[in-house]
């Protein structure tokens, strides 16, 4: 009798553990249940898209062909409503009730409102959130028409609205609660040049600011952002990406341990039998920091889902999740690049070696754990591979940041047996 998987979800995470448990198991019964209208796309590339530099078609990764000829169910628009482990059954909106062997979740999150932190008319018309297509094609519409905006939440998802901004040649206000960008992860030198690159491309940063409230006219779209300093701020187009919030309450009543994400071990499993989760809603234990981490990198959510999916097929734990992430900027002229837990640490280096050229490393009981890389990415491999094997380099500060990294004078001599 063939095994029954169920995945809820299609983003990266569950699409991948759908082709991992199909090429592992070709007799497997596998269902995808996502309450998106239209099947896996990029969404590295929405962001493209959004600026107007990419027509949709690239965008799509599977068609519903793709499914089709790999014997996966896919079932849109469907809004699963419970979980009864002990049945092993889910239950939708709909009505429909479908048993598994295995579960899979991999919904990933939603963009938080700052309608919950008490902003006044923060889900007006013409504020905008990004994470779907639904949510790239909204932003790509309004934006071409907007002459003045601002952009609320200095991270990586922020930083992708303000590029919207430039490109769509909106004059834009970038509204940050401190004085820098991404404040947990950069110095304030590191952080200059990015402030830098916002403004050659007209967006405006402006610091120790931030949204107390949005003005509305009388057809209820957003014409104005006042900050808590009285600052007010023209804008009939406004970008908001302060995290994300992580809907977990189909799965009350299943025992799975959550708090602001599910919690799941390095084989990707809960400590619920025969649910797993993958992707940007988990807090998994990263075996490289000994700790618990949330990463929301596609590539990270990618090899979740394939090892879950492998752990699944097996029946039992075979493959630890051990990744380093990284997270890549392309809108300036420079290139950037985060790696591993760049907020985290007890300790960190950094140099700047040019007007556009900047390394940040981040450690954490000796051991590197993090980093940004700004217009120089080529010692990229050598910092993951010290990561990866969990060097104690902390007191080698000067090597690591040396222009040019040489792994074999920081490679740990082995221990005689």
């Amino acid at each position: 009798m063939s095994t029954s998987h169920v995945i809820v979800g299609d983003g990266i995470a569950g699409s991948s553990a759908a082709e991992t448990i199909r090429e592992e198991d070709p007799d497997a019964q596998i269902t995808v249940l996502t309450d998106e209208g239209e099947a896996l796309y990029n969404r590295i590339l929405i962001k493209e898209f959004a600026k107007g530099k990419l027509p949709e078609a690239p965008i799509s990764i599977h068609e519903p062909e793709w499914y089709e000829e790999r014997d996966i169910d896919l079932e849109l628009n469907t809004h699963v409503q419970r979980v009864d482990a002990d049945a092993h059954e889910i239950h939708t909106h709909e009505g429909e009730t479908y048993e598994y062997d295995k579960l899979l979740v991999a919904t990933g999150g939603t963009p938080k409102s700052l309608a919950s932190f008490g902003v006044d008319n923060a889900d007006a018309d013409g504020i905008h959130h990004f994470w779907t297509f639904e949510d790239a094609r909204a932003i790509h519409e309004q934006a071409e028409e907007a002459g003045t905006g601002v952009v609320v939440g200095a991270g990586l998802l922020g930083i992708d609205l303000a590029a919207v901004c430039g490109a769509q040649g909106i004059d834009a206000k970038y509204l940050m609660r401190g004085n820098r960008w991404w404040r947990y992860a950069l110095s304030l030198q590191g952080a200059e040049i990015v402030h830098e690159g916002l403004e050659e491309i007209g967006v405006e940063p402006v610091f120790d600011s931030g949204v107390d409230s949005f003005e509305v006219d009388d057809d209820g779209h957003v014409t104005a952002a006042v900050d808590p300093n009285g600052e007010r701020y023209e804008a009939n187009w406004a970008g908001v990406a302060i995290g994300l919030d992580f809907n977990t309450e189909w799965l009350h009543g299943t025992g799975i341990e959550r708090d602001d994400g599910i919690f799941v071990d390095e084989y990707m499993r809960t400590n619920v039998e025969d649910i797993y989760a993958a992707g940007d809603i988990v807090r998994y234990y990263d075996t490289i920091i000994n700790d618990r981490a949330q990463n929301g990198s596609w590539g990270s959510a990618k090899e979740q889902g394939a090892v879950a999916g492998r752990n699944m097929v097996a029946d039992g734990p075979e493959e630890e999740f051990r990744w380093v992430s990284s997270y890549s900027i392309t809108h300036f002229d420079f290139p950037f690049l985060s790696f591993g837990h760049p907020a985290r640490g007890d300790d960190e280096a950094e140099r700047k070696y040019s007007d556009d050229e900047w390394r940040r490393l981040a450690f954490e009981d000796g051991q590197l754990v993090g980093g940004v890389l700004i217009g120089d990415l080529s010692q990229q491999s050598s910092l993951k591979q010290i990561m990866r094997g969990e060097w104690q380099v902390a007191d080698k500060k000067e090597q690591l940041l040396e222009e040019d990294i040489d792994v074999d004078r920081l490679e740990p001599t082995p221990q005689a047996e």
